[in-house]
Parts: structure tokens; sequence; C-alpha cells
């Protein structure tokens, strides 16, 4: 019996009475009834550290520090799926008339097929390759598939697993847009893959896991983060590659412009739009940028919410637009439309109708027959000769107990892991002639961290407001991205993502709308999962030099390789920026019929990163104060490339995966010489397989 088993036993009556004060029986099952025993005991032996606060709770009821925490630990499992063990029957999705399916039906056999794949094992790896790309998101998928399409033959190296759809599309507390303390399917696990979190002042070091906010997790599995995103796909504006020069450098920033423009970088968005797939308006806000082409797809359908929301814009002066999504509205690159289910930001898609680097760039470089991936393999640094230059990598991974460590060569190295894992490997691949990390020797490198504070509010409705029809995002106003007074910058304002049940819970919890356990609570759920909504957006970051990524070396991971310290916080402007648009969305809340409404707000402690994070190897013209130049590439490196959010200058008050496609394949295009595009068809850039 295991130490997590012997508890539970010992304080079986004690935690069911605990567990049915959080959900009580009423015309629904209890919570106990309804598997929250057995649920709790899985929680539990996945986060064993856990125990000590349970056993607070057992000792001091509601009247302990851990209560809220214990009370959302249940609640969430009362209406997560069914799998998860609290929600035996699905009777709490019942009750707040919720379910996964599309309101028409899946209309075919789900999960669909997947796209083809060329993995290979570690131990079958050449010694050598035309390129290695590092990480397979949207940086690291594009980057693959111009250069096999280039004829290079070329290595893929993905820290992460490939989980099929099936496994990424159910579970409500294990995705990573889910913060349950419980490590997300898309991983990566929570033993092993520790990060550090130090103080401003240096003082403090604490370490940090995946499940952890502060983390600042993003997907690690073939695909990166596009293969659980949401999907949203903006275009910065003209505003936004010269922030710097529009606003001025408020002091305590590091605000800078973009050492290249919209009009450098418009052909290689409209080609993103093309190869990987975007639905959405025709129309421009005030701040975006001159589109040559429209999208491929026109917007998905929309519900009533929406035009709840658009008439309630008319009557405050806001103009709107349908969201830009890398979703199909139509059958497109051989794979199926979009079946509007609620289960979408987070989650793979059961239909394969979400556009990402797994089953769109990825799946053209495979196609070539040059590419192949390796998986659950990392790079613990980048090898260069005695002349400075870059010659392969150095891989590890884990055999049985042990881990196995190989250099692999390479002509040309293409960095995309990610702000914080990209920054990492080049501060861990020090040599004699860069001895503080690879291309830092001014310092730069890991500097400049950011990711997106979001503002925002909920609001209370006295009828029906949620009309569960995915993915949820149907309206936008980008009035307010830019020119806002005294405000730096700005952001969009857009409506939700369907929500599950068991975020429901904590969006009206949070805000106080309902009580966080006994019979009023599940009356709130039952009143209020259909009639509240949130509307949100992210805002435009100042940047600063002192949020960073730096090395601890006296913390590893699995392998043994140096983990990430995050530090910094964010910058004051940043909060006011959020402030303005938490305003704004009240206002159209309002003006739409909340009846109560609660704005998104408080301190945000620590540096900005996560789903968006971006700037730690930012571009430039001048490498006294970039680390890469203009296309990519390393500075004093000719064959070292960087393709992530990592290059970006300032990170616009946008989603940002468009603008990394976009960027990747202007730098591949540079790179290859040309990168020729895909002929266009009716339905599509080029045909990537049949669903």
């Amino acid at each position: 019996m295991t130490a997590v088993e012997s508890f539970l036993d010992e304080h079986r009556d004690r935690l069911s009475a605990l567990i049915d004060e959080v959900v009580p029986r009423d015309d629904y099952p209890s919570g106990t009834e309804a598997g929250g025993l057995e649920y709790l005991g899985r929680m539990l032996a996945e986060r064993p550290d856990w125990l000590d606060d349970v056993r607070d709770v057992i000792d001091s009821g509601d009247a302990s520090e851990h209560w809220d925490w214990f009370a959302e630990l249940v609640a969430g499992g009362y209406y997560a799926d069914p799998a998860n063990g609290g929600n035996a029957d699905a009777a709490s999705w019942r009750m707040v008339d919720w379910s996964p399916e599309p309101p028409a039906g899946w209309g075919v056999a789900v999960p669909v097929d997947e796209a083809p794949r060329r993995v290979v094992h570690p131990r079958d790896l050449e010694g050598r390759y035309d390129a290695i790309v590092i990480g397979s998101g949207a940086g690291g998928g594009t980057a693959a598939a111009g250069l096999a399409e280039s004829g290079r033959r070329v290595l893929v190296v993905e820290a992460g697993a490939w989980p099929s759809i099936a496994e990424l599309s159910h579970d409500h507390l294990r995705n990573p847009r889910s913060d349950w303390g419980v490590a997300p399917l898309s991983g990566p696990p929570n033993e092993g893959n520790p990060r550090v979190s130090e103080s401003l002042d240096g003082r403090t070091r604490l370490p940090i896991r995946p499940s952890e906010g502060a983390w600042g997790n993003n997907a690690f599995t073939a695909g990166g983060g596009t293969r659980v995103y949401g999907a949203q796909a903006w275009r910065f504006g003209e505003l936004d590659f010269r922030m710097a020069s529009t606003y001025g450098v408020p002091e305590g920033s590091a605000l800078s412009d973009w050492p290249i423009s919209y009009a450098d970088l418009e052909p290689f968005y409209e080609r993103a739009e093309w190869e990987v797939g975007v639905s959405g308006s025709r129309a421009e806000g005030p701040f975006d940028g001159h589109r040559e082409t429209p999208l491929p797809m026109p917007e998905l359908p929309a519900g009533p919410a929406r035009d709840r929301l658009a008439k309630a814009a008319t009557a405050l002066g806001f103009t709107t637009l349908h969201v830009p999504l890398l979703v199909n509205s139509t059958e497109y690159l051989g794979r199926h439309a979009c079946r509007q289910c609620r289960l979408c930001i987070g989650f793979a898609c059961p239909v394969d109708a979400k556009n990402g680097s797994q089953n769109t760039m990825l799946t053209r470089a495979f196609a070539t027959g040059n590419a192949s991936i390796v998986l659950e393999t990392r790079a613990s640094r980048i090898r260069t000769d005695h002349s400075g230059r870059v010659i392969g990598v150095t891989l590890v991974g884990a055999e049985g107990d042990g881990v196995w460590t190989r250099d692999i060569d390479a002509s040309e190295v293409v960095v995309s892991a990610g702000a914080t894992e990209s920054a990492r490997l080049l501060l861990n691949s020090r040599s004699a002639r860069e001895p503080n990390g690879l291309g830092n020797n001014a310092d730069q490198v890991g500097r400049h961290l950011q990711g997106h504070l979001y503002g925002g509010a909920v609001g209370l409705f006295d009828d029906i407001v949620e009309d569960l029809i995915g993915p949820g995002p149907s309206i936008a106003t980008t009035d307010y991205r830019h020119r806002n007074g005294d405000i730096v910058g700005g952001g969009i304002i857009v409506n939700e993502f369907v929500p599950t049940p068991s975020n429901t819970y904590r969006y009206l919890s949070g805000p106080g709308f309902i009580p966080r356990a006994g019979l009023d609570s599940k009356k709130g759920m039952r009143e209020y999962a259909r009639r509240f909504m949130r509307i949100m957006g992210p805002i435009q970051e100042m940047t600063n030099a002192e949020s960073r990524v730096r090395i601890d070396a006296s913390t590893v991971d699995r392998y043994g390789v140096p983990v990430a310290k995050l530090s910094g916080a964010v910058h004051h402007e940043d909060l006011r920026a959020r402030d303005f648009t938490s305003t704004k969305s009240a206002e159209w809340l309002r003006a739409a019929g909340a009846t109560a409404v609660v704005e998104f707000g408080g301190d945000r402690p620590g540096p900005s990163v996560g789903q968006h994070q971006a700037g730690t190897l930012r571009m430039g013209a001048d490498p006294a104060t970039s680390v890469v130049d203009p296309f990519g590439r390393v500075w004093g490196h000719d064959n070292l490339r960087v393709m992530d959010g990592s290059v970006h200058v300032t990170n616009g008050g946008v989603n940002p995966v468009l603008t990394i496609f976009a960027t990747s394949i202007r730098s591949v295009d540079e790179m290859v010489g040309g990168w020729a595009a895909p002929a266009r068809t009716s339905t599509g850039a080029a045909p990537a397989h049949a669903g």
C-alpha cells in the first residue's frame, strides 16, 4: 500500500465528509457519490506534496488556511471530465447543461486519422545532417519544411513526445489552459523538469515545476504550442514594429523598434495565412496593417453571443470584426472543417481542423523524404569548433534509468525551442571564445523576456448568453491597440473560448459570483454557467532588460542539464495598459446587458512569461543591443539561426503565433535563397493529408 493509499484509508470518513461539504447532495449527486474520494486519491498520487495541506484541512475544516484551495480542488474534479474520477456518469454536466460535442454532432468518426510522420529512434540517428532544427512548433516546423523542400536532409529535435489526438482531446484538468496543479498531457512532466524563480533582489530562489504558473509552460510536444493553442491568427500592425518611435522609451523599459517594418513582413504574413490556413474577417481594424490578399477561408459561423456584443459595440461606438483563427471553416489542406465543438483551447482537435505545425509544416517536411523527427530528446548544447563556428549539437535523452548522450554534426542549426528554452540552450553552449554562452558576448541573451498581460472582465447576465458554439472567439475590437491617451500601446478585446465546466466554476467563484463550496455553489453553477461572459485580450508590453532568463548551474533537469532561472517584473506601464483595456471590457459587457461586472486587475509578480513568451533573443541591427540580425542569424555565427518568438522585439497587443510563422518563413526564404510558395488551389496552398 502506498503512502497516499494509507492516508486515504486512514481518513476516509473525514475526507468524505469534507468532500460533501464542498459539493453536498441535492437533486444531483454529492461529491463522494460522484467519485470524489477516488478522484482525490488520483490527484494526491500525482502530487504527494499536497498531503500536508490536506491534513491541515482534515484537522481544521473550513477554518484551515488551505480550505479554499481544497474546495477548488474538489469542485474541479466534480465538474471535470468523468475520466478524472470525480464526475461519475457526467452528472454535473447534465446539471449545468454542458457537453463536449458540437451542437450538430460530429458528422464524422472521431478522432480522425492523423497526418503521416517520420519518427527516428535515437539509436538510428545519423552522425551528420545538413540541418538540425531544435523544436517543432510554429518556428521549428516552418524551418523544417523550408529546409527539407530546398533539398537539405533535416533532423527535427523535439523534447516532448507525440501524443495522439485522442490523448489530448479530453482531459479538462491536464491541459495547458487549465490551472489545477497537475502537469498537462502535452508535457512536460512535473518530475525532472524544474526551473528556478529568483526574486528581483536576488535573495530568494524557489524551484518551480511545469504545473505552476511561474514556470511559464508552453506545450512540449510535436507541434509545440500550436498543438493545443487557441489559434487566434492576428497580424502585428504597423505601429507594433515601431513602438519606441511612436511612444518614446518609458523610464525603466527597454522599448525599441524592430529592425524590420510591417511592409517587410506583409508578404510573409500572407504566405503564413495561406500555407497554414486562416479563417476570419476580410475587414481591417484601425491599427491593422493593409493586406494585399484576403484570408483563404471565411469566418466560422457564430451564434447569438456575437450578435449581442456587436449591438453593444455599435452603441458604444466600438468598431468590430470577426476573429481570425488558424481553424478550418471549410475543408482545407486535405482536412476537415471545424465542427464547432466545445473543447478547443488547450485541446487537440478531434477532427484535426485546427492548423498547427504538426499537421501543416511538419507534414510538408516529412512528405519530401528529407526530414525526420526524434522525440523525447533534448539538445543540451550547441557545439562549436576552435574557430567558434557552429558544427552541430549534443543530444541527450532517457535510456532506462540512465541518460544517453550523442554528438550530431550539422552544417546549419536552427533554434526554435521557445523564448525560455532557446535562451537556455544558448546560455548552456559555452566555449573558450564565448564563456558566457553562444552569442552572448554582449550580455544580451536571455534579456527582455516578455509574454502577455491580459486585460478583460467577466460579467453576469439575467438571461442565457453562453451559446456553447465553439471555438468561442467570434468578435473583437481592435480600436484600443494604440493611441489611448497617455497609455503606451494597448491591446485587442475578444470574447472568450467556450469554457469547460471546471473552468466555469473558477470563473464564477474567483470574482465572488458564487461561493466556493456548499449548496449555494451548486445552485450558482446551475443558474450562471450559461449566464456569464468573459471578454479579454493581450496588451503590448514595454520589455525591460532585467526580465530575463539565466542559467541556474546548481539545479539540473533529468538529463543533468542546468535549468532556466527566471527573474524580473513587468513594467508599471504594462499594468496601466492592462487596467485600461479591462475598463473598456467592462464597459462593453455592461452595454451588452451585464448586471454585475468584475474587471481583471491586481498586482502581477515576477516576469511575464507563458504561452506567448517572447523576446529573449531579440532581433536588431546592432550586435551590441541584440542577439540576432533581421533574418534570425545569431551575430557572429552565419550558420546558426533562431526562428521562434524569442526574436520579437516587442510582442504586439495581439496573439503572436502568426508573426512567428511569418518571421520564420521570411528567415527560411533568405536562408535557402528563395523558398517557393506552393501553388494555391481552391482548398488551400498545398494538399497536406486526407484526414
